[in-house]
């Protein structure tokens, strides 16, 4: 990088790299669930089914794209967009290895959080611009869900912040040279993770489109490449949300023998794989229960955190 500012080659080589690991994903997905649930899953197209997700695309760009008549269409293609440009662009911040990435600023984690609240009114607006019932009330859902677990995220990584004292990506990876953050804060990563995990509205947390009430929520009424887009978004936002927990609890790019650049995707695709398997092994539960364990358990477990943390850090500063 130069003066904080990856060259042209490093910015289209890492969101070519982010976009074909989503799509990876998704054939990785079927094959781990199928395994866990002792069933074939893709293995027809191609070896191993690796052909199925190039099958998917090809689907996708020819299927019929339907904009329904009843729909707000400005607003209904628009809503796409959102999560997928969100999901890329938060990738700029993430320091890959020393000398490896887009952007360095100050300000990355405050970045991360400000996109991350962006993306829900991409599922808002798909779901009012559906002018369906069962999309409507998977974007309120949505809403409801995503701004709640934003409070628990936001104040779960301020104990990270506390001990390494700044907001700054790579400055938080280096800070953890003499220890990764999972220790000193295993409580604010468990409360960080469930957060992620009802960001990104998947298994079990996935009620904003949960199949047996609401068909398929939000994205009920598109089709086409439209679907592709939430279909991909939410592939980019799983491999995102695993590479900044690496970023900020497990040392990034930081490890013995291997090169900086393998440790961190060896440790991300680790995450992603944890994502998967939460959706083959845990039931999803009721409305109700997910806002009450946020309000009830997870915000007075990360108050206590900061709290502790900061007298912790106050004590050892004198």
């Amino acid at each position: 990088m130069n003066n904080g500012l990856g060259d042209a080659t490093d910015i289209i080589g890492i969101l070519v790299s982010v976009i074909a690991v989503a799509a990876f994903l998704v054939w990785v997905e079927r094959r781990l669930l199928a395994v866990w649930q002792d069933r074939l899953g893709p293995n027809r197209v191609g070896p191993w089914g690796l052909l199925q997700v190039a099958a998917d695309l090809v689907k996708m760009l020819f299927k019929e794209d339907c904009i329904p008549p009843f729909s707000d269409k400005v607003v209904f293609v628009l809503a796409p967009t959102i999560i997928f440009i969100t999901m890329l662009s938060g990738f700029s911040v993430i320091p890959f290895a020393p000398g490896v990435g887009i952007i360095d600023f100050n300000f990355g984690l405050l970045y991360f959080l400000a996109l991350s609240s962006l993306s829900v009114y991409s599922v808002v607006l798909a779901g009012y611009a559906s002018n369906n019932k069962y999309s409507l009330l998977g974007g309120l859902r949505a809403a409801a869900q995503m701004v709640s677990y934003e409070v628990f995220m936001g104040i779960s990584i301020m104990g990270v912040v506390m001990l390494s004292g700044t907001f700054n990506l790579r400055e938080i990876v280096e800070a953890q040279r003499d220890g990764w953050f999972i220790f000193p804060q295993f409580l604010g990563f468990i409360i960080f993770f469930v957060a992620v995990v009802a960001e990104s509205r998947r298994g079990p947390l996935d009620l904003p489109e949960a199949e047996q009430e609401l068909v398929a929520g939000y994205h009920l009424e598109y089709s086409g490449m439209k679907f592709g887009m939430f279909f991909v978004g939410e592939y980019v936002g799983i491999t995102l949300s695993s590479a900044i927990i690496v970023t900020l609890f497990f040392g990034g790019w930081l490890g013995p023998w291997l090169p900086p650049l393998v440790w961190f995707c060896l440790k991300t695709f680790f995450g992603t794989l944890v994502f998967i398997l939460l959706r083959g092994a845990l039931p999803r539960p009721r409305y109700d229960q997910l806002m009450t364990f946020g309000w009830k358990v997870l915000l007075p477990a990360g108050l206590v955190n900061l709290v502790v943390t900061g007298a912790v850090v106050l004590s050892l500063n004198g």
